[in-house]
């Protein structure tokens, strides 16, 4: 039976690099994704592009693709990642000059569309407060998770870049396309809705986010290896790690991931599918099976970014004997002279070697350089023996939910080649 090897070689944004290479040059792969995007990091991608237009793609984006465009255009392999993060097309032009300076040629593709805040409803509630969108204060951004269909047009390309995908829909398109299945066709897109969603995360489904010592004991973590999945025409998948590599993949550690993030087991919602996982089977070779749906919703999530202010976090440590005591004191002390600010006071670490942190969320500026003030002043001003102040200021976007009508959106693909490669 006809079957696809696909690879997930990054889980978040900060993830290692080095499994992602391995997987290249050993792992026989027809596609490579890159998971890189959270709600925290399109906030942070926001915020970036909101200070310079040209910026707002992932940070890591040009460090992470110097090192793996080079295997993944040796061997063969298609990379598709939503890096893109708040500015997909900025990401593009990063990669094709990239690859014009590595002499590597090569088409990439930009996914876009997921940008919707022209057309979000700003008097639709959010999902988290039930209260209006504009009620949350001034709106900077909205993006749409983008399913497969947007991603499959995009399939020819060498580099397939996205903003706001929904994580599973950025290995279902590659597996449909390579195995030629229709996206209406409920029971394929369910199954590999089924394994992206178990890769999405790399490491943690090969015992990363599983390892627990003296209970759940994975060998060789300092070298994780990151999963694949053979995926066969009728949707069935066997999972797998590159030998010699360390983590564990098992029963156990697919069941963890397998409700991973699920609020409802029967009704699992993505832009494909709605996914029902109750009669997936696993068996002891690690081949998945058995995932049923629904047809895809009508309405989309949309993630909704606004100025929530901006963040004061100011620290200072206490070691020795009697530390804690003193970072309690120091703690009381920041409380008892910032009474009515809202605020949050704790202390981290051992008896005898601790920090205070203190931290509060504020449109007033004053307010948060007066937190800051008042942690340093504890230098000479008590309990004895403070050090290491640190004072950090940031801008928050916060970010809400909500719902946006299939129909509104507008996907496109813009194609971006690279120079001839070298001879």
């Amino acid at each position: 039976m006809r079957t696809t090897r696909i690879g997930c070689g990054a889980g978040f944004s900060g993830d290692r690099i080095e499994p992602a290479e391995d997987l290249l040059r050993r792992g026989d792969l027809a596609d490579l994704v890159l998971e890189c995007l959270g709600e925290r990091t399109v906030a942070q991608g926001q915020r970036r592009r909101l200070a310079d237009p040209s910026l707002g793609y992932e940070t890591r984006l040009h460090s992470r693709f110097t090192r793996l465009l080079p295997l993944a255009f040796r061997h063969g392999v298609r990379v598709i990642t939503n890096m893109g993060a708040a500015n997909p097309l900025a990401a593009g032009r990063v990669t094709r000059a990239l690859l014009d300076s590595l002499g590597l040629g090569g088409t990439v593709a930009v996914v876009t569309g997921d940008d919707v805040l022209a057309a979000v409803d700003l008097d639709a509630p959010a999902w988290e407060t039930g209260r209006p969108l504009r009620s949350h204060g001034e709106i900077v951004s909205a993006n749409a998770y983008l399913g497969a269909d947007a991603v499959l047009p995009a399939l020819g390309a060498d580099v397939v870049i996205t903003g706001r995908v929904a994580d599973p829909s950025l290995f279902v398109a590659p597996v449909a396309d390579r195995l030629g299945w229709d996206l209406a066709d409920v029971p394929r897109v369910a199954a590999g809705t089924l394994v992206g969603h178990l890769l999405e995360c790399a490491g943690q489904l090969t015992g990363g986010y599983f390892a627990d010592p003296g209970y759940q004991d994975v060998p060789d973590l300092d070298k994780l290896g990151f999963p694949y999945a053979d995926v066969s025409a009728d949707g069935t998948a066997g999972l797998g790690k590159l030998p010699g590599t360390g983590g564990v993949l098992s029963r156990a550690t697919v069941r963890e991931q397998l409700l991973y993030e699920i609020t409802d087991p029967a009704a699992y919602r993505t832009p494909d599918v709605v996914l029902d996982l109750r009669e997936v089977t696993i068996t002891d070779d690690v081949r998945v099976s058995g995932a049923r749906g629904l047809s895809r919703p009508d309405e989309l999530k949309v993630s909704v970014g606004y100025r929530a202010g901006s963040k004061v976090e100011a620290e200072i440590s206490y070691v020795g004997p009697n530390a804690a005591a003193r970072g309690a004191l120091a703690a009381e002390v920041v409380t008892k002279r910032l009474a009515g600010v809202p605020l949050r006071a704790e202390v981290l670490g051992g008896d005898r070697d601790c920090r205070l942190r203190v931290a509060a969320i504020s449109h007033d500026g004053a307010l948060l350089d007066r937190v800051g003030d008042e942690v340093e002043s504890l230098y000479t001003n008590g309990p004895a023996g403070g050090g290491g102040v640190r004072v950090h200021v940031t801008e928050v976007i916060g970010i809400v939910s909500t719902l946006i009508p299939r129909e509104a959106l507008r996907p496109a693909v813009t194609l971006l080649e690279a120079a001839d490669a070298a001879p």
